[in-house]
């Protein structure tokens, strides 16, 4: 990991100079954070990045993303910090989840935790249950129909929905790690926690879990689950309630600290 890791930050300055911004925060997004990778994962590292003043002072707007073609398993593409806290602002997911990610790889300045001290007062159970369950539903239609499934892709819908149930039970915004998500959400004694840890093994041990017949239990969690939450999350608190969170000040200050008055 050593060599890789050196690697991404290499990448990360690079991307700094090639584009004259300074990246606030980086991180891994992907099956690495989660805790389920296959042996030839692409790293998935995400970053939130600043331009210079002037970049913002412009009378257009700019391309607010820089993405990288995939190269030598690494996938790297980031967000402006602008945009990111206009998406902070909806209580975004995926951003949510870089920012409690379990490999940062860089974190400069202190932007990224005011974000996170403030992130309670943005969060919406509601839209954050319909991210997941949304996710979860196209990759049960798209994977998991039939009596052969491609058996890998159960960590794809079990994940969403088992961050659903976290936001429900718990409130807040679900960790990125399943086997967090498992062992809180799941009985260590029933035959669906056998079938996951049984179905997770095979795969950290680098099993090729292409097609195979279904996993009953799984399977039958799955469908239960997706139908719970398609009547319950119209009923989560729509959260999110403090618009006015100071996002001009903090983004203000953010530029301050980069490049100075």
């Amino acid at each position: 990991m050593t060599n890789i890791r050196e690697e991404i930050i290499t990448q990360l300055h690079r991307i700094e100079e090639e584009e004259n911004v300074r990246i606030l925060y980086a991180c891994e997004s992907g099956s690495r954070a989660w805790g389920f990778p296959s042996q030839d994962s692409d790293y998935d590292v995400r970053f939130l990045y600043l331009r210079p003043l002037d970049w913002y002072l412009s009378i257009d707007e700019g391309r607010d993303v820089i993405e990288r073609p995939i190269s030598d398993r690494l996938d790297l593409s980031g967000w402006d910090l602008r945009k990111a806290l206009r998406l902070f602002r909806k209580s975004n997911p995926p951003l949510l989840e870089w920012l409690q990610s379990p490999m940062p790889y860089l974190e400069k300045y202190t932007t990224a935790e005011q974000i996170r001290r403030i992130s309670p007062l943005t969060f919406s159970p509601k839209s954050c249950i319909y991210h997941y369950l949304n996710m979860a539903k196209g990759n049960f239609r798209e994977y998991l129909q039939g009596d052969q499934v491609k058996i890998k892709k159960y960590f794809y819908v079990l994940r969403p929905l088992l961050a659903c149930s976290w936001i429900e039970k718990y409130g807040t915004m679900a960790p990125m790690e399943f086997d967090v998500l498992v062992e809180r959400l799941i009985p260590a004694d029933s035959e669906l926690y056998t079938a996951v840890q049984t179905l997770l093994a095979r795969k950290k041990a680098g099993d090729e879990l292409d097609y195979e017949p279904k996993v009953g239990p799984i399977n039958a969690y799955l469908e239960e689950q997706i139908a719970y939450f398609e009547q319950a999350a119209v009923l989560q608190p729509s959260g999110g309630g403090s618009k006015d969170v100071g996002l001009d000040a903090l983004f203000r200050g953010a530029l301050r600290e980069v490049w100075g008055e």
